[in-house]
């Protein structure tokens, strides 16, 4: 029969995911004794966490887990093609500071996973129990989270398990986050997903975005022969009309992509979804606990740049938290300062986890463009990528993780606003009589420009 003791442990991770796999085998690896919680342990099927930016790649190296994208028929990923009504911009990755092509990678989501949950549990320290948690473990008189409650697969009983640090990783629709935060969640819209068998990429090795009269298209090779597509849908489309929707959709794409799209939507009775949501991040104040990855911070997945906030945050953690800084993890005081530490440094350029989500946010208004605004905007996005060099290098720096400084992305944002409006005159060279009225719009595009980026910068201030 099991004692507390045997059932104490210094860290509790619930959710077997993308981060919580992570910091199970980085605090495993330093010694400390983890418990890892996991409802089910057989492979996910996700439609998003399957493009890691190079920078995620880098993270994940730092923490040892660079094998981990290994024999999974993983897709090298050597940057973007985007497509604007027919016309295409090349935008390949920056190369390193020898030279060499920096490179992402595009996989099975649940492939993935499982490699990074045999990591964990190989790590020395690591126990990985397969139950469902339900409930935290609070003292009331003090608001400490002591440990959780579970009950294991198959089983009615509850079994209780205490730890220092309690981590909640349990994903976009976490059952704890309640605990910690009380900001709401913004959903903007949604990607519904389909699976193109052997498409023809107008690029090779890069994703693409689709962007038309209609919301964003994006598609990459996630295996050999498998390229996922990812249509967003804003507003309810009813069930039985979201195939004559997609339908509709296959006029917007490249000629060499249609029958590919076209075959996958009549592939598929009812199609996979999944709601693009934003969530500010919140510094993590409940003792005993520790809230990460979409639990805590969410931001549009148009970007790809999730999985690299989260092995970044992991990489932060390891060292905040590591023996040599917290010897104790019973110190709340320590903890909380580390934690608070974490809150801020992870924004910067040790995690770059405000120029992620902010540019993810800005990004998709621009490229969903659902007002005369926004598509002035849109055009010039589109117009300065054809640029080039820094004008593409710089902004997909940010966009792969390598570039982690926010004013690098508030300078281009800008320049492309005043670049837009420098297009829209362009085109008005010839019909002078309505330059007044363009003069007016002006104001009006740049103002949109400010709506569109602002409150994601405020956002990123606050606690």
């Amino acid at each position: 029969m099991s004692t507390a003791k045997d059932r104490t442990y210094e860290i509790a991770i619930v959710g077997a995911g993308i981060i919580g796999t992570a910091l199970a085998h980085a605090f495993g690896n330093q010694g400390r004794n983890v418990l890892l919680l996991e409802r089910d342990l057989s492979e996910p099927d996700r439609i998003v966490g399957e493009l890691l930016q190079p920078g995620g790649v880098a993270a994940l190296e730092k923490l040892g887990l660079r094998d981990c994208l290994e024999n999974i028929d993983a897709i090298p990923c050597l940057g973007y093609e985007v497509i604007y009504h027919g016309r295409g911009v090349h935008i390949p990755y920056p190369e390193t500071e020898q030279g060499k092509q920096r490179q992402g990678r595009s996989f099975h989501h649940g492939r993935f996973v499982q490699n990074l949950r045999a990591a964990a549990k190989a790590a020395k320290g690591v126990t990985v129990v397969e139950a469902t948690v339900t409930e935290l473990v609070k003292n009331e008189a003090t608001g400490q989270i002591l440990g959780v409650g579970c009950r294991r697969k198959g089983q009615d009983e509850i079994e209780y398990y205490f730890a220092s640090l309690t981590v909640c990783a349990d994903g976009y629709a976490s059952n704890f986050r309640k605990h910690l935060v009380s900001k709401k969640t913004e959903v903007t819209s949604k990607f519904v997903a389909l699976e193109l068998v052997d498409a023809d990429m107008p690029r090779k090795y890069h994703g693409h975005v689709v962007l038309s009269d209609n919301a964003p298209i994006l598609l990459y090779q996630i295996s050999t022969h498998i390229t996922r597509a990812l249509v967003d849908v804003r507003g309810k489309v009813p069930a039985d009309q979201l195939r004559t929707h997609l339908q509709a959709r296959t006029a917007d794409l490249p000629p060499s992509l249609r029958p590919s799209f076209a075959k996958a939507i009549l592939a598929r009775e009812r199609y996979p979804s999944m709601p693009n949501s934003f969530l500010a991040p919140t510094v993590n104040t409940v003792p005993g606990l520790l809230i990460v990855g979409d639990a805590m911070n969410m931001r549009h997945p148009l970007t790809g740049g999730g999985m690299t906030v989260a092995f970044n945050d992991a990489v932060l953690l390891r060292e905040l938290l590591s023996p040599e800084n917290v010897p104790d993890l019973e110190d709340l005081a320590e903890v909380a300062s580390s934690l608070s530490d974490f809150h801020w440094r992870r924004k910067g350029a040790d995690g770059g986890s405000s120029v992620i989500n902010i540019l993810s946010m800005a990004l998709y208004q621009l490229f969903a463009a659902d007002s005369p605004q926004l598509r002035v905007l849109q055009k010039g996005c589109f117009a300065y990528f054809k640029l080039g060099g820094k004008c593409v290098s710089e902004p997909c720096g940010l966009l792969a993780g390598i570039i982690k400084t926010p004013m690098v992305l508030f300078w281009h944002f800008y320049v492309v606003a005043f670049y837009s409006i420098a297009v829209m005159f362009g085109e008005l060279k010839a019909q002078p009589w309505r330059w007044p009225g363009a003069a007016v719009e002006t104001v009006r595009i740049f103002w949109t420009a400010c709506v569109v980026i602002l409150p994601y910068i405020f956002s990123e201030m606050g606690r």
